[in-house]
């Protein structure tokens, strides 16, 4: 940790230590906590090194810091909303055939919205002059890509209706698997982990690319989509300190913490978010979290005590997952 053993005004120094004791004095501790919580999360934002693991849970960016979204919300909410039912519709007909054939309806359904937007609005494609960016894409959340593949004309009706029965060239693998389908995955993923390490080691080779004049790859960034579930895997986590160690700042990392894994609610201890947030904070990365959706912006502002603010800090995964399965009266029990 940096430590500026000088003081350059002692006087402003001391007026800031006043002030605390003013605010805790007047207003007591939690408020304080509160306050200082806000200040060192934008310090951070701003470059300041902080030494906080974690932040209230909120969305990172306040709404008025938001920028104006670059396209089309309308349009794009009806292209999601074709794209997930693509994806289950999918699924569904494929099992008519084959009843053996499943999906992870629920990984995608929970994490349309962030392949939407970087498809539209982020990925580099290969045609780009930085010869594209490295999309490591969660194994589970294939039937997306290829619900997303067919509005686009990349795959037809009857590919579709061969999900995960590939055999004779009419289908689509399970999985991303460029060996199976060349032509339209990059990477594979589905061992569970496996995305995670590779993204890391892929950003890494991009770095020693550039660095040794071989190949300009300034531009091009490193995505991996995994889930809050397979975050359990060593291999998901066992690299982390490679990407503090050589400074990856060309990897980007989305979790979609859904609170589900494959034999049952993701393991934490009381929010998988916090959390994780703690565990990459820890290893030097930049953290945004996105929680809550616009329509909670006139909540938040209107919260002018801080009980919300604090009331969702109190509460635990196991509380919202119960919010969801019962009641509002049941909710206010809680």
């Amino acid at each position: 940790m940096k430590k500026n053993l000088t003081d350059s005004d002692p006087r402003e120094t001391q007026e800031w230590v006043d002030a605390l004791d003013s605010l805790i004095r007047e207003e007591g501790v939690e408020r304080a906590d509160f306050i200082l919580t806000r200040v060192l999360d934008k310090a951070r934002r701003l470059g300041v090194d902080s030494p906080l693991t974690t932040t209230d849970y909120v969305n990172t960016i306040a709404a008025e810091d938001e920028i104006a979204y670059p396209g089309d919300l309308d349009l794009e909410e009806r292209i999601d909303a074709f794209i997930r039912w693509n994806a289950m519709a999918m699924v569904v007909r494929a099992s008519y055939s084959a009843p053996e054939v499943q999906g992870h309806i629920s990984t995608f359904a929970s994490s349309a919205i962030l392949y939407e937007v970087g498809l539209l609005h982020f990925f580099k494609s290969v045609d780009d002059p930085s010869h594209g960016d490295c999309v490591y894409v969660q194994g589970h959340s294939a039937p997306g890509i290829y619900a997303f593949a067919y509005l686009m004309g990349r795959l037809s009706a009857r590919q579709l209706d061969h999900f995960r029965q590939e055999i004779g060239g009419e289908g689509v693998s399970s999985y991303p698997h460029p060996w199976l389908m060349p032509d339209f995955w990059q990477f594979p993923t589905v061992s569970m982990g496996l995305g995670p390490i590779q993204g890391i080691y892929q950003a890494r080779f991009l770095k020693y690319l550039q660095n040794r004049g071989l190949q300009n790859t300034d531009g091009r960034k490193v995505w991996v989509f995994c889930g809050d579930g397979e975050m359990d895997e060593p291999e998901s986590v066992g690299a982390l300190q490679i990407a503090q160690k050589e400074k990856l700042d060309n990897l980007i990392f989305v979790i979609n913490c859904n609170l589900q894994r494959l034999d049952g609610p993701v393991r934490g201890n009381s929010k998988i978010i916090q959390e994780l947030e703690s565990h990459f904070r820890g290893v030097g990365f930049n953290i945004i979290k996105v929680i809550w959706s616009s329509e909670w912006d006139e909540l938040f502002a209107r919260d002018s005590e801080g009980l919300l603010r604090q009331r969702v800090m109190e509460m635990i995964d196991g509380d919202y997952q119960l919010f969801q399965a019962k009641d509002g009266a049941v909710a206010r029990q809680v």
